[in-house]
This record gives structure tokens, sequence and C-alpha cells, in this order.
């Protein structure tokens, strides 16, 4: 059985919803859809954006209104979902749901932006950390893992336009790239670069200088697997051409 997976940060549900969002999703008919940045409870949503049909939808929002939140629209009933890794600070950002379909665990985690100040660079890289443990506990106990999300750093030096001018900027740092150099030697991996390993493949431009329309962007956005889940892995790619956010869309198939 072949699955279609899509992860995408949306930078907003709502927004999204007045570009066609529905209608996109009839068209393309993933069978699990990730969403980052929703920036809604689901209160707020309309019922046709809860209940598009045959697909099960579940969220997590921030405690504080109309920031960061995930979304899943999955037509597979997951076994559970959850939305925490059991620690208050990083359990409260609506940055987490977690979808046990039983054959595989799926993380949808829009990861902390450090940019903001110090501080919250500091709440990144200690997000990952956390992250990282808990995803390793799965993989430990061994479960086949999916993980997608909005990473919030580029990678190498190919993830993005300019690598010189932004290596002192939240995104780029070597201690986040570091990171994810210790993420990839605990056994994961980046499934994009299983299938291509060019420069100018880029999820995410800045909406202020035309970045899009010259494609000078940062690869951001990521599904990972497990070693024990890659043999899984069908194909990975960038759908760069769809419009909606600054952020478009990525997709993976895997066979179970």
């Amino acid at each position: 059985m072949i699955l279609n997976l899509i992860s995408w940060n949306v930078n907003g549900i709502r927004a999204i919803h007045k570009k066609g969002f529905i209608d996109w999703v009839n068209l393309i008919r993933p069978d699990i859809l990730c969403l980052q940045e929703t920036k809604a409870e689901e209160s707020q949503l309309p019922p046709e954006l809860i209940n598009i049909d045959d697909y099960n939808s579940y969220f997590c929002a921030a405690a504080k209104k109309g920031y960061s939140g995930v979304g899943l629209y999955s037509q597979m009933k997951p076994v559970s979902v959850d939305r925490k890794f059991g620690i208050g600070k990083y359990d409260t950002e609506g940055r987490i749901l977690i979808a046990d379909y039983d054959i595989f665990v799926l993380f949808n985690i829009y990861f902390p932006n450090g940019q903001m100040s110090e501080e919250r660079l500091r709440y990144k890289l200690g997000f990952y950390d956390v992250f990282l443990d808990f995803v390793d506990g799965m993989n430990t106990a061994g479960r086949n893992i999916v993980i997608c999300g909005d990473v919030n750093t580029a990678h190498t030096e190919i993830d993005l336009s300019h690598p010189r001018e932004n290596s002192k900027i939240s995104g780029f740092l070597p201690e986040e790239r570091a990171w994810i150099d210790k993420f990839l030697s605990h056994g994961y991996y980046d499934t994009f670069r299983l299938f291509n390993n060019a420069g100018g493949y880029y999820t995410w431009w800045s909406p202020l200088t035309r970045a899009r329309e010259r494609n000078i962007g940062w690869r951001i956005d990521y599904f990972f697997v497990n070693k024990r889940f890659i043999g899984n892995v069908r194909s990975a790619n960038i759908f760069k051409e769809v419009q909606g956010s600054d952020h478009c869309p990525i997709a993976l198939q895997i066979e179970i």
C-alpha cells in the first residue's frame, strides 16, 4: 500500500482557507496532510475546515492566541494522537502532534524560530534536545518513525541561497546546524537528500524582497525517517509551485 504524505507551513490556516486551501486538498488528496503555523484554535475554525470530506482532523493550538499551532488531516484514523513531550514549557506553544498509526509513528512538529532573541534561541535549542530524547525513546523501542515539519534551520550550505551572508543568523548558526548533524547521527535520514543532492531547492522565501520570484530561499522544511523505515521510502519532493504561504508544501511517499 502506497501512502502520500504532505507537510506544509501554511502561515495561518484561516488565511490559506481564503486562498482555496480546501479546493487544493480535494485536488491533491494526500493520505496524510500535516500543517504547521496554523495560528488558530479549533474553536476558531469554520466547520468546512474541520470536516474536509474523508479526513479525520486533529489540531494543537498554542496557549497564546494566534500563535504557532499544528494540524493534521488524515484519511487513515490514527490509533492515538498526542500533543506533548511532557515538559511544560515546550508543550504550551502548540508545536506538537504525534500520531500513532501502529505501522509507524508520525511526528508533525513546528520547531521554534530563534531569531527574535538570545532567549528564544536557547528555547529553540532546548526544544530540539527534548524532541530528540523523545523520538530516540520511540526509536529504541523499535518503532518505525516519520518526522515532518518546519525545522527552522537550513542544514548545509546548499540548503540556502546565501550561506556566508547568513552564517550569523538564527536558522543557519553553527550550533543549529550541528544539532541537525547530531540528529542524523542518531539514525535518522533527510528523505529529500536520499533522492536529490543538488542545491537550489528551497521551501521558504522571504515575502519582503520578491525572493520567491528570484528563488532566493532556504530549505527548512523536512521529512525524516529512521533507519528502520528507510526501505519504505519511495519518493520525496518539494512543491515549489504551490502558492498561498511563504513556505511551499513538501511530500513523502512511503509503502507500508
